[in-house]
């Protein structure tokens, strides 16, 4: 599988880290920042790229997920968040990894790298990886919902109405 990785200087030790475990298991990885530290980085371009490069991935067919790291992981999320097609999940525990997958189909991880030791953040990212989304019809349609407010701003009507 293709690994896209993101992060700020927050996260840049993990990421360097993770790579190389990532690469160890058979994954291939493409890093789209930084590449040295800088304290005074802004994470959003690179999170927005790497998950540019997970839907331009996954429309070509190619099997991808993207990992993005800062501080807390909540501005990656965001970031990757304003990619279209992008369901990008902050996940601080196995369980939010597993869910992230089986009812989100997320196709972006979020770690806030000053949260975790770096044997958690492996725990988690190889448990994303691993969980298949089983495509439950009531997943799908959720998910659904949310493609398309994203795509043009539809909503079902409100129940309350």
């Amino acid at each position: 599988m293709r690994i896209h990785i993101a992060t700020d200087h927050a996260g840049l030790d993990f990421s360097t880290r993770l790579q190389e475990h990532l690469r160890g298991a058979g994954h291939e990885v493409v890093d789209h920042g930084p590449v040295e530290y800088d304290a005074l980085d802004d994470y959003p371009g690179f999170c927005i790229r790497a998950a540019q490069a997970v839907v331009a991935d996954q429309s070509a067919g190619v099997e991808a997920l993207g990992v993005v790291f800062g501080g807390s992981g909540n501005g990656e999320q965001i970031a990757a968040n304003k990619v279209q097609g992008i369901r990008a999940a902050l996940v601080w525990n196995r369980s939010t990894a597993e869910l992230a997958r089986e009812h989100n189909d997320a196709n972006v991880i979020s770690i806030g790298a000053r949260q975790h030791s770096f044997e958690e953040v492996v725990e988690f990212i190889d448990l994303f990886i691993a969980t298949p989304f089983p495509g439950d019809e009531r997943h799908v349609r959720r998910i659904r919902q949310i493609a398309d407010f994203e795509r043009d701003g539809s909503l079902l009507p409100d129940p309350r109405a």
